[in-house]
């Protein structure tokens, strides 16, 4: 159950509130976000949902039986969106479509990519600074200075940025610098780091783990939730599975399920969802059409010579024509 309260509620109506809680067996748990204050109550005895929607202090009660309930649907029924400032927004009927590098590089680099998204009307560019490889000898990325570079030439184009954070000890390094944080797939059961994102009053795209359940990825995110943090958007970016033809299984069918079970924004991976730079813009297409609220993809002047990535990275013309088709089917279904 959840239980949403009025804002300014006092210490009385709030003690009441547990009180008559504790008397039907539920045990409450107390969750401030930057937009409401919550409680989110476990038990398991069935009562009349009007004996806590009539006490003073409650501005709505809802049943969720799932054990992810803030970021269910159950009690929401309207999509969130999240405004990211300057007109930029993500869900709640705002599609969006997010480009850049797998790895930030150099300043050239950027302002070359950040050229051509500002010429195709892309508000925000991906680009890792932290990177997580499988080899230990693979180019792990530029660290902070490359992150104050990158966010230094996207405000110069007016672009939000997106960008990994791999362990608790960088948020607040990284955090005047970054628009969106990002949890890789690597980590999105890294439930320290997710805690400590939810105390965050930053937007999260959180990743889909490269062998987790939809369920899972919900779990993940109610972390984030629950911990105080509501700027919030799930992406699905392909998982793991026997087939060795692609580099991941891209599961459009999670777009449709995502959408049905929560009223988080979904994005899609389909860079990193299929791993094949010719097959990219079908998949993108594909999710597009199953619903997601955008599209993320990687791109770079010369893909041949990224430094990551380079094999699933579409250049500047691939990249145009991608966008123009996403957005012509996006008004189809519109």
């Amino acid at each position: 159950m959840i239980i949403q309260l009025k804002p300014g509620i006092t210490t009385t109506d709030k003690e009441t509130i547990l009180a008559r809680l504790s008397a039907i067996g539920y045990k409450a748990t107390e969750v401030h976000t930057q937009k409401a204050f919550y409680m989110v109550c476990i038990g398991k005895n069935e009562f009349d949902l009007r004996l806590i929607g009539s006490l003073p202090g409650v501005e709505d009660v809802h049943r969720v039986s799932e054990s992810y309930k803030l970021v269910s649907r159950k009690w929401k029924v309207g999509e969130s969106g999240i405004d990211l400032g300057d007109g930029v927004r993500i869900g709640n009927g705002a599609f969006s479509l997010m480009a850049g590098p797998c790895s930030i590089e150099s300043e050239e680099q950027v302002r070359s990519v950040a050229k051509h998204l500002a010429g195709n009307n892309i508000r925000i560019m991906r680009g890792g600074v932290f990177k997580p490889r499988s080899s230990p000898y693979a180019f792990r990325g530029m660290g902070l200075e490359g992150l104050k570079m990158f966010s230094s030439v996207c405000r110069e184009h007016g672009i939000k940025i997106v960008t990994e954070v791999m362990q608790v000890s960088q948020i607040s390094e990284m955090l005047d610098y970054v628009d969106v944080f990002q949890v890789g797939a690597r980590n999105s059961q890294n439930f320290n780091l997710l805690d400590e994102l939810g105390r965050v009053d930053k937007p999260i795209l959180l990743k889909r783990g490269m062998s987790g359940t939809v369920d899972e990825l919900l779990q993940s995110a109610e972390y984030i939730f629950s911990a105080g943090n509501e700027r919030l958007m799930l992406c699905e970016r392909g998982i793991r599975s026997y087939e060795t033809a692609y580099r991941n299984t891209f599961d459009v069918n999670a777009i449709a399920v995502l959408k049905e079970k929560s009223h988080l924004p979904v994005i899609a991976d389909p860079s990193h969802g299929i791993g094949l730079r010719e097959h990219v813009p079908a998949i993108a297409l594909a999710a597009t059409a199953a619903g997601a609220d955008g599209v993320i993809y990687e791109v770079h002047e010369k893909p041949e010579e990224a430094l990551s990535d380079a094999q699933q990275t579409l250049n500047f013309s691939e990249s145009a024509q991608m966008i123009e088709k996403v957005r012509r089917l996006k008004e189809i279904l519109t």
